[in-house]
């Protein structure tokens, strides 16, 4: 096995898109396929091979890697693209689709003799284009070598976290971390609403923390983009955020964890995708504390 692979990438958002041309940057080969084509026909520009359906795109690839919306729809293109799937080809399933999710995925594996990774990304657009994401995974130790070039075009780092990924260590850690990215993106938000509805100029707030432990480059970011008119392109869609948020309360139940605010966090994306916001940055879930949409000013 060379460290040139032919890598199948299957799901062209926004993190997708950006590890496919990572990946034929890297000196890869690269057969793209998404749902809507239009959002994988600018990859042939990078070099990238445009598939018209998931089993054209899986056709001779050594490593298939999903990054698709939740767990059924991941099922759902792989199904697409099982005939063309060839046996002992290693899945690189980066997918947040939640702890019931992964297990759905790791059998479907097993019954077409793929090597299963579960492989969760943590990061947003800005490191996704920049090849800093920081790999989340778990599969066996045996066929690491395969999947390890891939890791190393799209990320700074891999944190391991187990030898078998159907047992879903990788995205269990992904939940956790997203559980605070959320959390702390919807307090942002609040803070900047909070300063609205009491007419307190919120540069006061950060003149307060500035410095100090309560301070971060994060809070500074997601309220930047509310307050300077960024929240498109988004680094994380509301809509997206909203999946993850219900995927981590879920998980919380299952094993016995109340997590209120993180159930607060879904409600609070999900009324912000009602308002329209939902393909905009999470940040704009600012805009769910207020009835009447306006812009902040």
């Amino acid at each position: 096995m060379t460290d040139k692979l032919t890598v199948s990438v299957l799901g062209t958002g926004i993190m997708g898109a950006a590890m496919a041309r990572n990946l034929a940057k890297a000196g890869h080969t690269v057969c793209a396929w998404n749902r809507t084509r239009a959002k994988a026909e600018p990859l042939a520009a990078d070099g990238a091979f445009v598939a018209g359906t998931p089993a054209e795109a899986v056709q001779g690839a050594d490593v298939v890697l999903t990054m698709l919306y939740d767990g059924p729809a991941t099922l759902d293109v792989m199904r697409e693209a099982a005939p063309a799937l060839r046996s002992g080809a290693a899945w690189v399933q980066s997918t947040t689709a939640g702890v019931e999710g992964i297990a759905d995925l790791a059998g479907f594996a097993r019954e077409h003799g793929l090597v299963f990774y579960d492989a969760p990304m943590l990061g947003t657009r800005q490191p996704a284009e920049a090849g800093l994401l920081t790999v989340l995974a778990a599969g066996p130790v045996e066929g690491r070598r395969t999947v390890t070039p891939v890791f190393d075009a799209v990320g700074a780092r891999t944190v391991w976290t187990g030898e078998d990924g159907g047992a879903g260590t990788a995205t269990r850690l992904k939940l956790v971390a997203n559980s605070w990215v959320l959390a702390v993106t919807n307090a942002a938000g609040e803070v900047l609403a909070l300063s609205k509805a009491l007419d307190v100029d919120p540069q006061r707030f950060f003149e307060v923390i500035e410095g100090g432990p309560l301070d971060m480059g994060y809070l500074r970011a997601k309220t930047g983009l509310v307050l300077n008119g960024g929240l498109s392109p988004a680094q994380f869609a509301v809509a997206t955020a909203a999946k993850d948020a219900r995927l981590i309360v879920e998980a919380g139940e299952r094993y016995g964890a109340r997590l209120d605010v993180a159930a607060a966090s879904a409600a609070r994306f999900e009324r912000a995708d009602a308002q329209g916001h939902g393909d905009e940055d999470m940040a704009a879930a600012y805009f769910a504390s207020f009835e009447e949409e306006e812009p902040h000013g």
